[in-house]
């Protein structure tokens, strides 16, 4: 991609939460990463270290789950005052601004819009990210609890394409397109009711180019689209987000870097006037958590430092976490509040902005 000093850089800081609300999900993506918990439908009555790494029934599985550590199955969280206190305690000791709600498929939630009041009770923003099918139905009671913003994850615009990237259980063409015309309802149902909606986009490699082409096509001109960076990246998923660019003539407006956090994406404009962002990842490393990390290298940590999540334990606490590739990091949120980890995140969210605004002076400004 165009290199950081071609465009002006806007320095914002991490202030969110994500919180993985539901494990269930109606797909069985190849790529999914699902938040590095294990798919809790496959693994009742197994104890950890029993998790399984290969799909189950199910047809799901995280990416990272044979080599991740996970020692706990996630839950539903409930839209109750246990899940307010748990809210309250993490902005009481990291400060937070925006929750995130991730699965699973947050949309299958059925207390979503409750989920969705809690937080705003509690003063911040909530946005999520979907696969959209089950938003039509739920969406206009998230938009009246305070829901801000959706993300849709686009693979294709045919039922082929769909298809293609789902276990063998759920690689019906015929199933994709009951996905994708769920997924056109959503954005339809998001627009009406004042939601923002983006389209999230997985770049791997040149071959996907077309298809990227395709969704933009069809999809960006009443969503903002944005191409994402494969977390396996080799080099080859910049250079396929590099080639829709050229291929578009778009022009580089600004490029948003997260201080505290691995995000960094670049806002394009396209010949029309629409918007569109490529999203990468940065080399960003917790000062003392990751310096002994097995993972901490160029080849196998995937996604850097990106932030904190939430999660609960099934019969158990909830649990804060601060790597997907690193799930043995996750502690209970009430040892996680008094630990050096709780301490490190906000000291290190704080220096980073610093540096990133000494850094970028000449073309920064909070947006």
């Amino acid at each position: 991609m165009h290199e950081p000093g071609e465009v002006p850089v806007t320095v914002v800081p991490d202030r969110t939460l994500r919180v993985k609300i539901i494990d269930a999900c109606g797909l069985a993506c190849t790529f999914c990463h699902n938040e590095g918990t294990p798919v809790t439908a496959d693994n009742l009555g197994r104890e950890a270290g029993e998790f399984t790494g290969t799909p189950g029934r199910s047809g799901r599985v995280s990416i990272y789950l044979r080599t991740n550590g996970a020692d706990f199955l996630p839950t539903r969280i409930k839209a109750d005052p246990d899940f307010a206190l748990a809210l309250a305690a993490v902005r009481g000791s990291v400060t937070t601004n925006e929750v995130h709600f991730t699965g699973g498929e947050p949309t299958l939630h059925p207390d979503l819009p409750g989920l969705i009041a809690i937080a705003r009770r509690l003063g911040v923003t909530v946005g999520l990210t979907s696969n959209g099918e089950n938003g039509a139905a739920i969406l206009p009671e998230c938009a009246a609890a305070g829901l801000d913003r959706i993300n849709l994850s686009v693979f294709g615009t045919t039922p082929e394409e769909l298809a293609a990237v789902q276990a063998p259980r759920l690689a019906s063409p015929k199933l994709a397109e009951r996905k994708l015309a769920a997924l056109a309802a959503t954005i339809e149902a998001a627009t009406k009711h004042g939601v923002q909606v983006s389209a999230n986009i997985v770049i791997a490699d040149t071959t996907h180019v077309e298809r990227v082409l395709r969704i933009i096509e069809e999809h960006g001109r009443s969503v903002v689209v944005r191409m994402l960076v494969s977390l396996e990246d080799d080099g080859a998923s910049l250079a396929a987000m590099q080639e829709v660019v050229d291929h578009l003539g778009a022009i580089p407006e600004r490029r948003i870097v997260t201080a505290g956090a691995s995000d960094q994406r670049t806002r394009y404009r396209l010949p029309d006037g629409r918007t569109m962002y490529a999203k990468s990842i940065r080399p960003v490393r917790l000062p003392s958590t990751c310096a002994d990390c097995r993972f901490n290298n160029d080849r196998d940590c995937h996604e850097g430092y990106y932030g904190l999540r939430l999660y609960r334990a099934k019969d158990g606490p909830f649990m804060v976490g601060v790597c997907i590739q690193r799930m043995d990091l996750c502690v209970p949120l009430g040892y996680f509040v008094m630990s050096q980890v709780c301490r490190e995140v906000a000291s290190f969210r704080e220096h980073e902005m610093d540096r990133l605004m000494a850094l970028h002076r000449a073309s920064s400004g909070l947006v």
